[in-house]
């Protein structure tokens, strides 16, 4: 059944609608505090949303995704995300598991920009120079605060980024809402308010999908169907040039769904890619992508408000041990990360992602399962 995100925070879906409204449907809901749930100061505790065989659990260490649990086509529950055994391993992710990423997510080139005659520059974390998900200690790092949880529901985390954090400027209010709005739906509500300064902000979802079970070997027999036809083409660095370039006929080409390992051999690691998805009605969501797995007939379908989606075919993995004790390869996950254009602070042509004092960033996101 199709569904929608109504803007009024109130639960209004119609069965005859195709598209998912702009009008969200996060709920008003009344400010409930879990105390039973003590948080660890140095690596977070863990929380639960269960709602029959539908789980997640997450940590506010990153505002995280620990694991997903679903049933198959036979009704076979699996963890489908990729993860580590302890909430300690989280403190030393370098691959950012489930994770939150910010203030900006994905790269910023040379680690530096120029906004309104102000030059700043960030913590470099990547190739000794670029700036990679926030910096060296990003919205991945940190302990959010659990504002809201109710089991069967939802949880919201929060978090307050200071001016001159990892360089970037202003204070910002940041919250992460994950929520269930179907009996396999999950939606995540990311906002982000300027508080003091004008700022870049591009927060991201940064889980790895296994649709088989977490521990099921590769996915490149997975087949994907991604809704964008052009891609922002990279350098060796993974910094996007600025241009924009058409998918058809190359092995970035998911116009039609195909195996994600059908063409990977073409590239030199995998698929690493912001693609820019087509337009929609502005009223509506737009649909990012479908992963598909044949062998356990999982299906994730994903929508967003953002304009584009980073696939990534999880190629930096190097035998990370994980969720118990399971050895990571290349290649055992994808990610699917919503999000505004990479480097889009160095890019005028790229849509802007700067967030003026007073104003507020909102990303929102659903992933609905479906299984036979």
């Amino acid at each position: 059944m199709p569904f929608c995100l109504e803007q009024s925070l109130l639960l209004t879906c119609s069965p005859k609608m195709n598209k998912i409204s702009l009008y969200w449907c996060f709920l008003f809901l009344p400010l409930i505090l879990n105390f039973s749930e003590a948080t660890d100061e140095k690596v977070g505790n863990i929380y639960e949303l269960k709602k029959g065989n539908f789980s997640v659990k997450l940590t506010n260490y990153g505002a995280t995704v620990l694991s997903v649990v679903l049933p198959d086509k036979n009704g076979k529950l699996d963890d489908v995300v990729l993860g580590f055994e302890s909430l300690k391993d989280y403190t030393n992710d370098s691959v950012y598991f489930g994770a939150t990423v910010g203030r900006v997510a994905n790269r910023i080139g040379r680690a530096e920009f120029t906004l309104n005659g102000n030059h700043y520059k960030l913590v470099p974390n990547d190739h000794g120079k670029n700036t990679l998900h926030g910096g060296s200690k990003g919205f991945s790092d940190v302990l959010w605060t659990v504002k809201r949880h109710i089991v069967d529901s939802h949880i919201t985390f929060t978090y307050d980024s200071r001016d001159g954090e990892e360089g970037f400027p202003g204070d910002l209010s940041v919250s992460v809402t994950y929520m269930f709005i179907e009996p396999h739906a999950l939606a995540i509500k990311m906002e982000a308010k300027a508080l003091t300064k004008a700022t870049p902000v591009n927060l991201a979802h940064h889980t790895y999908w296994n649709l088989r079970g977490h521990a099921s070997g590769d996915i490149l027999s997975h087949k994907i169907h991604i809704f964008g036809s052009n891609i922002t083409p990279v350098n060796d660095e993974l910094i996007p040039t600025g241009d924009i370039a058409p998918v058809k006929g190359t092995p970035y080409d998911f116009l039609e769904p195909r195996e994600i390992g059908s063409r990977i051999n073409e590239l030199p690691d995998g698929y690493d890619i912001n693609y820019v998805l087509d337009p929609s009605s502005p009223e509506h969501l737009r649909k990012a992508a479908v992963l598909h797995d044949s062998v356990s007939g999982r299906k994730l379908e994903l929508w967003t408000n953002q304009p584009g989606v980073q696939f990534y075919t999880s190629n930096m993995l190097d035998d990370v041990k994980g969720k118990g004790g399971f050895v990571y390869k290349k290649h055992a996950a994808v990610c699917l990360e919503t999000q505004g254009f990479p480097d889009s602070v160095n890019h005028p042509n790229f849509p802007s992602q700067i967030v003026n004092p007073g104003d507020t960033y909102l990303h929102a996101m659903v992933y609905r399962f479906t299984a036979n």
